[in-house]
């Protein structure tokens, strides 16, 4: 994984101007220093029942993570904990008083007017979710969340919400249709209405977040701020997770890009941009769980992207995309005997140059008939100058604009990459995917996985 130095040299080159850790990382607040890049750093879920019961730990841990690093690291907001209610429940009773200590540490270092403090929570704890207007909090939580809601009032803070809308399709047993879920244009009819309000949604997300806003109303707050700290698309999983797919967070993340830097709002308060970090940056090999689970990076381990965002005309963005690059893949759930038919016809009557997928070549591996057609394919789209009818073979084959070149097997139409990580202004990976000039973090590096970095969507004041 990709040093410290490493990472703040590839978020300088692309421009990023936030980014949020999920620790406080010594190593990579240094590298972040002089930067002038926004950092939220984290109190990871560990530390908090000792943050949340000690102000002399509170105020040690400040004194080590924030005071130690300002002003030369940038650092404007403290996440404390992570979805504390739902994935450490027997800290929920300290959360707010964790949240308070922090900020009283702050407080004494004339600190709190830079820098925010707040606790990411996951949308899971919004129950009745749509329509928006009828959503509400768990009321088990009230103890908590009525002293956490004033706190974020009392402060000037804002509320910290996960939304994943991969998780709400993937749950919703085919109730939530994909394109609903991946910002995709649906006509009027099939738009989902909120009865109550007749405002329209033509999207999970922004439905998720009203649902919020609903909910912290419902509770007589009316003036808090959400601040999404985190969003994405895994671009891999297994086969339980057939959505799960390069094309599909490639779509997902580039619509949301386009979704937050228009500064539509949502529907509940339009005009009202909503700040969003693109959960991460770096794919985590290591993590258990589902395939899914490593697989929601822009980059690779190695630095590599996983896929190009097309993000023509979306303004200067992380690794803008003005190449217009498109290529022809393979259908996912094709017929096998038709995809063979159709890569004996192009590497035939379709005069494709082959070779490069006999055996020792760059592109044998992986040696099965969704690769090799898929390159074939893309060889016949581009040799026709992406004429329109040249990428269907039969309806097994369709566009995308994801880069399907993987390791030495460059596609024809790809600009190329760069297995080198940037030393100090140059980008080794080739175009990639995040958002406006600002971004959070998914950790790597020398750092544990606790250290993630994400990339935020703010308004263009960001870039």
């Amino acid at each position: 994984m990709p040093s410290p130095s490493q990472v703040a040299a590839l978020l300088k080159a692309q421009n990023i101007r936030h980014v949020r850790l999920y620790d406080a990382d010594r190593a990579m607040l240094n590298a972040l220093a002089n930067t002038g890049i926004r950092v939220t750093v984290s109190v990871p879920n560990e530390q908090l029942l000792g943050i949340g019961q000690s102000n002399a730990t509170a105020a040690n841990w400040v004194a080590r993570n924030v005071i130690a690093h300002v002003p030369a690291t940038n650092i404007t907001a403290i996440a404390v904990g992570s979805e504390i209610l739902t994935t450490l429940p027997n800290a929920a009773p300290v959360l707010v008083s964790a949240l308070k200590f922090i900020h009283s540490a702050l407080v004494a270092s004339n600190l709190d007017g830079q820098i925010k403090v707040s606790t990411p929570q996951s949308s899971s704890i919004i129950l009745d979710s749509f329509p928006p207007s009828q959503a509400f909090f768990n009321r088990s939580w009230d103890p908590v969340m009525v002293p956490l809601l004033k706190f974020l009032q009392s402060t000037g803070s804002y509320f910290m919400l996960n939304v994943y809308p991969y998780y709400d399709y993937m749950q919703s047993n085919g109730v939530i249709p994909l394109d609903y879920a991946l910002f995709r244009p649906l006509p009027p009819n099939k738009e989902a209405v909120d009865a109550n309000t007749l405002l329209h949604y033509t999207n999970v997300f922004d439905a998720v977040v009203d649902a919020a806003y609903f909910s912290m109303s419902y509770l007589n707050f009316t003036k808090i701020p959400i601040f999404v700290t985190e969003s994405g698309w895994p671009s891999k999983g297994d086969s339980s997770e057939p959505d799960a797919t390069l094309d599909n967070a490639n779509t997902y993340n580039s619509n949301l890009i386009r979704h937050v830097l228009n500064n539509t709002g949502t529907p509940k308060h339009p005009g009202i941009v909503v700040s969003t970090y693109i959960y991460e940056l770096y794919n985590e090999d290591s993590r258990p769980g589902p395939v899914s689970e490593k697989n929601w990076g822009l980059f690779d381990a190695n630095g590599m992207p996983v896929y190009t965002l097309h993000l023509t005309g979306a303004g200067t963005l992380l690794a803008n995309d003005t190449t217009n690059q498109t290529f022809c893949v393979a259908k996912e759930g094709a017929d096998p005997k038709m995809l063979q038919a159709a890569l004996d016809w192009a590497c035939g009557p379709g005069k494709v140059d082959c070779s490069f997928l006999l055996q020792g070549q760059p592109c044998y591996e992986p040696d099965n008939v969704v690769a090799h057609s898929t390159y074939a394919f893309n060889a016949y789209f581009q040799k026709m100058a992406k004429s329109p009818g040249t990428c269907d073979f039969k309806g097994v084959a369709t566009v995308t604009t994801s880069d399907p070149s993987h390791g030495s097997c460059i596609f024809p139409g790809s600009a190329g990459r760069n297995g080198t990580f940037p030393n100090t202004t140059s980008l080794a990976p080739s175009s990639n995917s995040s958002t406006s000039g600002c971004h959070s973090i998914y950790g790597a590096g020398s750092f544990t996985t606790s250290v993630i970095i994400g990339v935020l969507l703010m308004s263009m004041v960001c870039l």
